[in-house]
């Protein structure tokens, strides 16, 4: 049960990557390969705010939380519309946000070093509390929580709201969703910023945790990649179920095998449920109308 617990509050964060990357993949059907270094620029961007001591922890997440959103609408306006205006294909859009990430490591090597960081935390890990032979500290607890209640905001904002509506809609069909009159472009621009928003969102809470480098989202970016594709890339509830399936059975496998091992048994799982199911658990078959 403690390793349950443990998996189920990494695979709450793993979750909140996943739904970022799946979140773009339905609008553009874009892989972004930029959402883990720009992940990493918002906290190392986090990081700084917090050594000035100038800023409660609240403002100084809400900021690198904006910093973050407003990087991701400068590469959405600035680089990809004009490659989409040049009829760039699929793959070379994917490119483009490979490249954009690899600008992001640069820019984090040259301000803040290849040395590692210690972030500090709002949320202790000293401070446990024992639940039938379970053993929480409040920063697992405080994770938890905080991810649940991200996620199940972002539920009700796609499925609750008319700007949800809305991105759902273009996300189904991008042409009827013009013809109807939706500013399909602000939308895109808002899923993006919303994409950016998880994955930062997701970092601050992974970098207590970890040494903060210029390559610590590396491997979340991994696992929330794999968690969608577990769960469905074109599936929200997909992501958080892969997240969360993910994220206990590496903690399982890490307790009761080998820390070695942990990382092989998630790609294993992928593995085999892609075998039977090639959409992913909750995923469904993209079909397109010629």
């Amino acid at each position: 049960m403690q390793y349950f617990v443990i998996g189920l509050t990494t695979g709450s964060l793993y979750s909140l990557v996943a739904l970022g990357i799946v979140l773009i993949y339905r609008a553009t059907r874009i892989l972004n390969f930029a959402h883990g270094d720009l992940s990493t620029i918002g906290t190392f961007f986090a990081i700084t705010l917090l050594t000035l001591k100038q800023l409660p922890a609240a403002a100084t997440f809400s900021l690198s939380l904006i910093f973050s959103c407003g990087l991701a609408i400068i590469f959405y306006f600035f680089i990809l519309i004009p490659a989409q205006r040049r009829e760039a294909t699929l793959l070379g859009q994917i490119i483009l946000t490979l490249g954009f990430g690899m600008i992001f490591q640069g820019i984090v090597m040259y301000i803040w070093g290849p040395e590692p960081h210690s972030f500090p935390s709002f949320l202790s890990e000293t401070k446990t509390w024992k639940i039938g032979g379970v053993i929480l500290n409040q920063l697992d607890v405080g994770t938890l929580i905080i991810a649940f209640l991200v996620t199940g905001l972002f539920y009700l904002f796609i499925q609750k709201t008319r700007l949800g509506t809305a991105m759902r809609a273009t996300q189904e069909n991008l042409t009827a969703a013009q013809t109807l009159g939706i500013p399909t472009r602000s939308i895109l621009c808002l899923s993006w910023a919303l994409a950016a928003f998880l994955g930062v969102f997701a970092g601050i809470f992974l970098a207590p945790r970890l040494l903060l480098d210029p390559f610590f989202m590396l491997e979340p970016f991994l696992k929330g990649f794999a968690a969608a594709i577990l769960g469905g890339l074109n599936s929200f509830p997909g992501a958080v179920v892969g997240g969360l399936i993910l994220g206990v059975s590496e903690s399982l496998v890490g307790g009761y095998m080998s820390m070695e091992f942990k990382n092989v048994i998630a790609f294993l799982v992928i593995i085999l449920v892609l075998m039977v199911r090639p959409e992913g658990l909750l995923g469904k078959e993209f079909k397109e109308r010629i």
